[in-house]
């Protein structure tokens, strides 16, 4: 059999096949719609080490208190071994996971109407597993690290966390009214960054006590015409009094495109200018900039991930449940 022969006889099945198995497979991950059934807004670390703010104290009295090779550094990451200050009798046992967190001090913010505080900013620096148990202290191996471990990190068991499955959903609606729900503000982006925009980690002064919960979406927007990150000194038209604007010819500077226009029925009032002519508009036209899911609420705040943009987005943009 030639080459051109047992392609025509046996190129045929095999594609077929292949065809066949990739139904097969497909059909076992994705769903109807064509989406992964089991893809989720966030992954990775943007669910474990998103960090959140929260009012209730916190136990300080599991933490990081050495490491193997601490005479080289002060800094510590992944596959390093660390020392926990717990030991057997805490109930701890090899193979065990625990979170590995900083408290990071008061949120002092003025993107908030909640007087009383929002309480302080925990970071989640990564997790340990535990390789080794003693009478009072945990020999731990750094299994991630989202940032340096430090010693003085505290410990606390690992949560499990499952971030909201994805769902198809309208095109983001640049126009959309009010919802008339609970509304807040993004006060501080994970990183301390002033831009954000998708997949990245935000927080909004909206928690248990605004009846926000994991999987809400929040519309994020801010008022007509606010959010520039420049000023324009610039004037925003000619006077009519001004000249040069005309050709020598016709003479029709004060006609100029770059003239204002004038108030009245006659056109003999003032110059109408854009601060004049939004005077009577009403109140609540505002700019949508994008959307976010809640990942992780707590008291008076919640933790959330950006998942559409129309632009960037500020901190202290404004947030809305819909």
């Amino acid at each position: 059999m030639n080459f051109q022969s047992f392609c025509k006889k046996g190129a045929a099945p095999f594609f077929a096949a292949i065809c066949i198995f990739g139904s097969l497979a497909s059909a076992q991950t994705m769903a109807p719609d064509g989406f992964n059934k089991d893809f989720r807004v966030a992954e990775r670390n943007n669910v474990y080490c998103a960090g959140y703010v929260q009012t209730s104290p916190i136990d300080t009295s599991q933490r990081l208190v050495g490491a193997v090779d601490e005479q080289d550094g002060w800094f510590y990451s992944q596959n390093n071994y660390v020392y926990l200050n717990i030991g057997s009798s805490s109930g701890v046992k090899v193979g065990d996971m625990m979170s590995v967190v900083r408290p990071r001090g008061q949120v002092k913010t003025k993107w908030t109407a909640k007087k009383s505080g929002l309480g302080f900013y925990v970071q989640e620096v990564g997790a340990v597993e535990v390789v080794r148990v003693k009478a009072d202290v945990t020999v731990a191996r750094v299994k991630t690290s989202c940032d340096n471990f430090l010693l003085g990190d505290l410990v606390r068991p690992m949560e499990t966390r499952v971030a909201p499955v994805f769902e198809q959903r309208p095109a983001l609606d640049l126009f959309a009214d009010p919802s008339g729900k609970a509304m807040g503000r993004l006060f501080m982006a994970r990183d301390n960054q002033e831009l954000v925009t998708r997949e990245q980690i935000v927080y909004v002064d909206l928690g248990a006590e605004d009846n926000v919960k994991v999987g809400d979406y929040l519309t994020v927007f801010r008022p007509l015409g606010k959010g520039n990150l420049f000023i324009n000194d610039e004037d925003e038209a000619v006077s009519a009094r001004v000249s040069d604007f005309q050709s020598e010819e016709y003479r029709g500077g004060r006609f100029s495109n770059q003239a204002a226009r004038k108030s009245g029925d006659t056109a003999k009032g003032r110059v109408v200018r854009t601060d004049k002519a939004k005077e009577d508009r009403p109140a609540n036209i505002r700019k949508v900039v994008g959307e976010m899911v809640v990942l992780n609420v707590k008291e008076r705040t919640a933790t959330a991930v950006i998942v559409r943009t129309a632009q960037e987005i500020h901190t202290g943009d404004w947030v809305e449940v819909q």
